[in-house]
């Protein structure tokens, strides 16, 4: 059943991604009245989550702030199909990273870096930075079911010369690579809910107090990475520039948990500066205390 569905959606997921970006965002919209008007996909927990989170704005703001997350979140699942044919060219067009000589820097001081970056703007383009650097990259994700559409994913990672690892095969990976001496870099969106039943700590996110993940943050200080965090900001339809920014140059050495929360304050700050581009579909604040 997998093998008949993927055959199926293929053809449709390969014409998309050869439409020219003029073509490709008319029909995003065209998505995005289906998405959000006809089906209402996730309204409720979008709803919620802008209310929650953003409080201080008026219904008719976060309503705003809402139509154009659902536009946003269009263009980014079609920027993410176009990326099985975009060039290198194209894509340094429209992916800008604006400081890697911060970046390279890091390289040079011979340990791999955990880069920390949120589920806001184009955090699939992100990958493109493999292009520029020469460290080997990763990216942590969530397997999915379907093993061929999880396997498509993959190929297309691949033509940026980036690995994705699954949760299993994080730490066994991670810990070979230091234990060899390969210089690596992986990327960790560690911004939506764990487990309350697994959570190490609690921090106020948004105002709210939730589970955090600190996967990241345990995994800097037990491997000595260098940690970062890749701040990411639309400029316009199609183009985004990319910053980084320092936060733990030896981990071992900061307070347990203080650079999750750090992690946690930097992305907020994304979100007050635009909200309309964090993804509000998950069901970030599902545990909270009362």
């Amino acid at each position: 059943m997998q093998l008949i569905l993927y055959i199926l959606v293929y053809p449709i997921i390969w014409l998309i991604s050869i439409l020219p970006f003029r073509l490709l965002y008319i029909f995003s919209d065209f998505v995005c009245f289906l998405v959000y008007t006809i089906f209402g996909y996730r309204k409720k927990v979008v709803r919620e989550n802008i209310a929650m989170a953003l409080p201080h704005l008026t219904v008719k703001e976060r309503l705003t702030v809402e139509r154009k997350f659902y536009s946003h979140m269009c263009d980014m699942f079609l920027e993410m199909i176009k990326t099985m044919n975009i060039s290198r060219k194209e894509m340094e067009k429209r992916f800008k990273f604006t400081n890697l000589d911060l970046y390279l820097d890091l390289e040079k001081k011979g340990k791999s870096i955990a880069l920390l970056c949120a589920h806001y703007a184009s955090y699939e383009w992100a990958v493109s930075m493999n292009y520029h650097i020469t460290f080997e990259g990763f990216g942590i994700y969530k397997k999915i079911n379907n093993k061929y559409f999880d396997k498509l994913i993959k190929d297309i990672r691949s033509k940026f010369n980036a690995t994705l690892l699954n949760t299993r095969e994080t730490i066994p990976t991670i810990e070979r690579n230091y234990k060899t001496n390969h210089m690596s870099v992986y990327g960790l969106a560690s911004d939506q809910s764990p487990q309350a039943s697994k959570a190490y700590h609690w921090a106020p996110f948004m105002g709210i107090e939730t589970p955090v993940h600190t996967g990241a943050e345990m995994l800097a200080k037990r491997f000595d990475m260098n940690v970062i965090f890749l701040r990411n900001k639309k400029v316009k339809r199609g183009y985004y520039e990319a910053t980084f920014e320092l936060m733990a140059d030896n981990p071992k050495e900061v307070p347990n948990y203080e650079i999750s929360e750090d992690f946690l304050r930097r992305v907020e700050k994304q979100i007050h500066e635009a909200p309309e581009f964090y993804l509000w579909t998950h069901k970030r604040w599902k545990h909270k205390k009362k």
